[in-house]
């Protein structure tokens, strides 16, 4: 059975059937229960048109919905008959489904839940343990996304930007459970840049790659968070790497500079250092004030304080860490950084702590704690 095969057919099929007449909750639970089919016929009677077989029986399993629906009777749906056996339409709805499951009337969560559903053709259950909720909840979520988007027009014009952000979503989620929802966000932005042509989804392309080059080493045998600069360069994936720096180079040749681009072109920086002390610092804070200049962001400005502590000493980070809200995420782990490459050991000890209590998670957490607890121990010698 050819997992990846079904992942990549399922937004396809479910737009063949939204362009033959059904909705797309309905289309979605039709294409669902195809996949289930085809999970339990495919290895002892494997077809020869995959694609064409999914069309078939999807489409039969609406029909069988809509006729045991006795609401639906009257309704005027062209299903009237079974289409002429053959080959299957050749338009790829796949970028129309992409903008309807990230519109803007749905939350983040339940954009995230209905593009790995219907696009990515994950089940309900795999989503669910990815996301470590009951399945019973995200069903829930997907069902309430489905009767959301259940009255927008499969041909309106969508926003890319919205897409972006969701794949985003779900790349930084990681891995948990029995799917790797960064290998998967990668699969589908793949497929989205496929689709169309537009320099920020090569630009998160390339963000994701180089991102994702760096896995193997972020974390030691024992699970402990390893910082970039203590990362050993030897186990990050070169090919990911160059596949990264090559999309990134084609999407600003086009010259026109987007958040995700910005971002990657740091990351590109990051990964062409042999060492962390061969890191080009003053290149990366210039890209860090193209993406300030382009998103306003203060988690930018925030990571742009930490790079112009490492061009221009730690002083001049602090400075531009003062400026910003001491409310932000990591903005107390940052300053501890810059306190210690300053040399206020105690002040940096303390911040250390203080970070630790508010960490986002269990690991980072953990290395929080082990910074404060290896300065403190330096104190009482």
């Amino acid at each position: 059975m050819d997992e990846a095969l079904l992942r990549t057919l399922t937004p396809t099929v479910i737009g063949i059937l939204v362009r033959r007449g059904a909705d797309f909750a309905a289309a979605e639970d039709a294409v669902q229960d195809a996949l289930v089919e085809a999970v339990r016929a495919w290895p002892g009677d494997p077809p020869r048109d995959p694609k064409g077989w999914l069309v078939t029986v999807a489409w039969r399993k609406f029909l069988d919905a809509v006729r045991a629906d006795a609401s639906r009777r009257h309704r005027e749906v062209r299903v009237d008959a079974e289409p002429v056996p053959g080959p299957v339409e050749g338009e790829d709805d796949t970028l129309q489904l992409y903008f309807l499951c990230a519109h803007p009337s749905l939350t983040p969560a339940s954009a995230v839940a209905l593009t790995l559903r219907a696009v990515g053709g994950l089940t309900t259950r795999q989503i669910a343990e990815a996301y470590l909720v009951p399945e019973a909840t995200m069903a829930q979520r997907i069902s309430r996304a489905k009767r959301t988007v259940a009255e927008v027009r499969f041909d309106q014009p969508g926003d890319v930007a919205t897409v972006l952000r969701v794949l985003y979503l779900v790349f930084n989620e990681g891995y948990s459970g029995d799917v790797d929802l960064a290998g998967e966000a990668i699969r589908l932005t793949r497929q989205l840049a496929a689709a169309i042509d537009h320099e920020e989804v090569a630009g998160l392309l390339a963000l994701m790659l180089l991102h994702h080059a760096r896995r193997p080493a972020r974390t030691g045998p024992d699970g402990r968070l390893v910082p970039l600069a203590e990362q050993d360069r030897s186990r990050w994936n070169t090919r990911l790497i160059a596949e990264g720096v090559e999309v990134l180079q084609r999407a600003l040749a086009r010259d026109r500079l987007g958040e995700f681009q910005a971002q990657a072109a740091i990351a590109a920086l990051h990964a062409d250092a042999p060492a962390a002390e061969e890191t080009d610092w003053v290149q990366i804070v210039e890209w860090y004030d193209e993406l300030v200049r382009l998103t306003g962001s203060p988690v930018a400005r925030l990571n742009r304080a930490v790079a112009v502590g490492e061009a221009d000493g730690a002083r001049s980070g602090l400075a531009a860490l003062a400026t910003l809200d001491p409310a932000l995420p990591r903005y107390t782990a940052v300053a501890a950084y810059l306190h210690e490459r300053d040399g206020d050991v105690v002040t940096a000890a303390r911040l250390y702590a203080e970070a630790a209590r508010s960490a986002a998670s269990l690991a980072e957490r953990d290395h929080l704690t082990r910074q404060a607890a290896r300065l403190n121990a330096r104190l009482s010698r």
